[in-house]
């Protein structure tokens, strides 16, 4: 009879396999096995030794973890839901290894992971926006959520949405591919921005998420992110919605554009409130004329504005650091992995791996100094 842990693994291994497109001849050539053994491990007749595991997890571009650790359940119902030879799509991929890792590093019971603020959301019960209307309320109530006292820019997204435990990680996926994507984890989310477009869009895409993620929607993955009709998909057009008011509040928005009017052009009034508040033209552009402030011409030519570096100078424009930008992970997943490192609890090379890039060797901090009488903590 076949152990139940044989059979586990091996369909961890076919699984893996699969999502990594690639046949029992293609993985037997790669890890120098004949197929027919390919074939018995993957059925659990055969057992696997560790240094196979190893270079099946090399052959694989997973790691080894993967093969023992129990999936995120809103990817094991994703997958389920699209059968068993779908091939992952790139953001479905780096999906699925950002939320492994984060669930790893939350096992760990790092503090910087556990997201007080879940608890309130989950209790919530927060439910889909059916209208417009709706839609501004739940911006509005996201914005008291992440602690945010007034109606003005949020100048950092990430940590604001950090806050309720939504972590943002950012990878550049090339055009004409998904915006974004969200995956709800066991205890908060994670979100991949594809960092290919420009701030502005970027940031309209982690607020569309944010969206998700507060209604409990288990797994998306969003394309052409603010150009769903209300018709067609009314739930993503809601959540459009809700995006421009979290970025761009009513109150706040119509009171600068109507300030800026007595004084400089549209043009130049939109320029002005595109930057303070880290939106595109586009976004501001509708924003604009969802709140009635504009007609459908003055609409286009916001739209098409572009800021120059003589509206920097002449209006004084503050550009802070790009937000979401190239390959990035979040604050407080980057510090989780620190004090590990610091601890001692993960390899230096582990840590480097978890952080994607970002850091360097020398930018890992010094393995902390123990006390004598601490090695009290490690025996039973």
């Amino acid at each position: 009879m076949v152990a139940s842990a044989e059979v586990d693994l091996g369909n961890r291994i076919r699984d893996l396999r699969k999502r990594a497109s690639l046949s029992q001849e293609d993985l037997a050539t790669a890890v120098r096995l004949d197929r027919t053994v390919v074939n018995k491990i993957e059925s659990g007749v055969r057992k696997v030794t560790a240094l196979e595991l190893s270079e099946i997890a090399v052959a694989l571009g997973v790691r080894m973890t993967s093969f023992f650790e129990d999936p995120t359940p809103a990817l094991v119902s994703h997958r389920s839901s699209q059968g068993l030879d779908t091939v992952d799509s790139k953001i479905d991929a780096l999906l699925a290894a950002a939320a492994g890792d984060v669930e790893f590093l939350q096992q760990l019971g790092v503090p910087e992971l556990a997201f007080d603020a879940v608890a309130e959301i989950e209790s919530a019960s927060i439910g889909h926006p059916q209208t417009n209307s709706e839609a501004d309320d739940l911006a509005a109530r996201a914005r008291k959520l992440m602690g945010l006292d007034d109606e003005g820019p949020i100048k950092v997204l990430t940590a604001a949405v950090e806050r309720l435990g939504l972590l943002a990680f950012t990878r550049d996926i090339g055009s004409d591919t998904a915006d974004a994507g969200t995956v709800i984890l066991r205890h908060g989310g994670v979100c991949l921005v594809n960092s290919h477009t420009k701030v502005g869009r970027r940031r309209l895409a982690l607020a569309h998420e944010l969206g998700h993620y507060l209604v409990a929607d288990d797994y998306t993955v969003d394309w052409r992110i603010d150009n769903h009709s209300a018709q067609s998909v009314p739930l993503e057009s809601r959540l459009d919605r809700f995006a421009r008011a979290l970025l761009l509040p009513a109150a706040p928005t119509v009171a600068l554009w109507r300030k800026y009017l007595q004084h400089v052009d549209e043009r130049a009034a939109a320029v002005r409130i595109a930057s303070a508040y880290r939106v595109d033209m586009a976004t501001l552009s509708r924003r604009l004329r969802e709140l009635g402030e504009v007609d459908s011409e003055v609409s286009t030519l916001i739209r098409l504005a572009r800021t120059t570096q003589a509206d920097i100078l002449e209006f004084d424009l503050h550009l802070p650091l790009e937000e979401l930008a190239s390959t990035s992970v979040p604050r407080a997943f980057a510090l989780a992995v620190l004090r590990l490192v610091r601890d001692e609890r993960i390899s230096r090379e582990r840590a480097l791996d978890l952080l994607r890039g970002t850091f360097e060797e020398s930018d890992l901090p010094a393995v902390r100094e123990r006390r004598a009488d601490e090695i009290w903590n490690f025996v039973a």
